[in-house]
């Protein structure tokens, strides 16, 4: 909607893996350098982690771009299979045929194995690619490991890349998983943007889709910094909406109100940093007012039974009372 009012060709800020948007930032540039490694050192196992949003499919996206043509790549989006249902998808993604309504893992693993020879005899090198690998099972791992025993003197039949959550790090610490976490050769953590490094990936984006000119002021990333905590993700979708903002007031460029609103259109206004009272901060509140009150009462009976000095007695006592009763004193808990 707002592409033709800011000139640009392509929305800059898609949320799709598309890897010509990739922005290389050092730690976007370390990641893709360790999955090339991995893939050319014939590990076995090579491991991508990272929070959600931090861009670990569209590096994943640029490095396809760079495998060798002599390449056969079985991706699978979808982790939460059985043994079983994964083998099958391997065979599906290297349209390896197989029996129909076929059940058993034997009948799967030699059609398998048969096809990654007969690669290998071709000098074509075999890669499974996993994305949201946190969510595969221990026993679904554990064949994948199985799978790479395939090997000849020199090197691995089958290339497995893995991207996954944190989580994925914490799985492969199982006592159950340690010959699998044993051959994992490469492996990277992938951070979010830093400040800095926002600027240039809003810089990036913008160029690719067509616009040289600088949409969002400094004032606006210090901003979206607070905002996202530099996950590119969240970048994108508060960009979008910001630019749609800024088009509906016909602004020139986002403002940081402008962000602030497109952040309460996004997160909600709990997302967009409205202040929130805790239990234990509600319940210090009530306890000083009620202090407060008893203080308030105490005085005024003090004041109206003792205005001159009268009745000291009484007076001392409830002198006492307000004393005992005040913040400082033990008596108050």
């Amino acid at each position: 909607m707002y592409k033709e009012y800011f000139g640009l060709k392509e929305d800059p800020f898609s949320i799709a893996p598309d890897p010509q948007f990739l922005y290389m930032s050092d730690r976007h540039r370390e990641a893709l350098a360790h999955l090339i490694y991995g893939m050319k050192a014939d590990s076995g196992f090579v491991l991508l982690t990272g929070e959600v949003g931090t861009g670990k499919t569209t590096v994943c996206r640029c490095l396809l771009g760079q495998i060798p043509e002599n390449s056969e790549i079985a991706f699978i989006l979808n982790p939460k299979l059985s043994v079983i249902e994964l083998l099958e998808t391997i065979c599906d993604e290297l349209e390896i045929s197989y029996p129909l309504g076929n059940s058993s893992v034997k009948v799967f693993i030699d059609r398998i194995n048969h096809y990654l020879l007969d690669a290998h005899g071709q000098g074509k090198q075999t890669v499974l690619i996993i994305d949201e690998a946190q969510n595969l099972r221990v026993d679904v791992l554990e064949q994948i490991r199985l799978l790479t025993n395939l090997e000849t003197d020199k090197r691995k039949l089958l290339q497995v890349i893995m991207l996954g959550q944190p989580e994925l790090n914490e799985m492969l610490e199982r006592s159950e998983l340690r010959q699998l976490a044993q051959r994992v050769t490469a492996r990277y953590h992938l951070e979010p943007l830093s400040r800095d490094e926002i600027e240039g990936y809003l810089t990036h984006r913008l160029a690719v889709a067509g616009v040289e000119r600088p949409l969002f002021p400094v004032q606006t990333i210090n901003k979206l910094y607070k905002l996202t905590s530099g996950v590119p993700r969240v970048i994108n979708l508060l960009c979008d909406r910001a630019l749609l903002g800024a088009f509906v007031s016909d602004e020139n460029s986002v403002s940081p109100k402008t962000l602030s609103q497109a952040a309460q259109e996004v997160f909600g206004k709990k997302g967009a940093g409205t202040s929130r009272v805790s239990g234990t901060q509600q319940w210090m509140l009530v306890a000083f007012l009620s202090v407060v009150l008893v203080l308030s009462f105490v005085f005024l009976v003090l004041l109206f039974i003792s205005p001159s000095g009268q009745n000291g007695t009484e007076g001392h006592e409830m002198t006492e009372t307000v004393n005992r009763l005040s913040p400082g004193s033990d008596s108050v808990k």
